[in-house]
């Protein structure tokens, strides 16, 4: 018996900031509809699917121990198209064969651009 990770939940102060995060700087499609309590975003062509859920009031958020990491062939290239519209990158990290950079989303969570899917 095999399981299959498609789905991916984080939890946000404001669903729909969240959601317009995604789809703007990540290309996520989406309604923006919340529908059973969750905003649903997918990615294409992988198919993994994004579900933004509203954060109890208790629930302290930015600490991380999970980071959403985005495959793009040209780090630096996204790194400057993405400044452009507002989301900025840190430092451009050297790993073996890749690279990375770390940026947060409105709610704190760690995001990653890495090219480690294509070296």
């Amino acid at each position: 018996m095999h399981a299959v990770l498609n789905t991916i939940m984080i939890y946000a102060k404001d669903m729909k900031r969240t959601a317009a995060f995604y789809q703007e700087h990540f290309g996520l499609q989406t309604t923006g509809n919340v529908i059973e309590g969750l905003i649903e975003l997918t990615s294409q062509p992988s198919g993994t699917t994004l579900l933004i859920h509203q954060a109890a009031k208790s629930l302290k958020l930015g600490q991380a121990s999970v980071k959403l990491v985005f495959s793009v062939q040209d780090v630096e290239g996204f790194k400057i198209h993405s400044a452009e519209r507002g989301l900025v990158f840190g430092s451009t990290h050297q790993a073996n064969g890749y690279e990375f950079a770390n940026a947060k989303d409105p709610d704190k969570n760690t995001v990653s651009i890495s090219s480690r899917a294509f070296r």
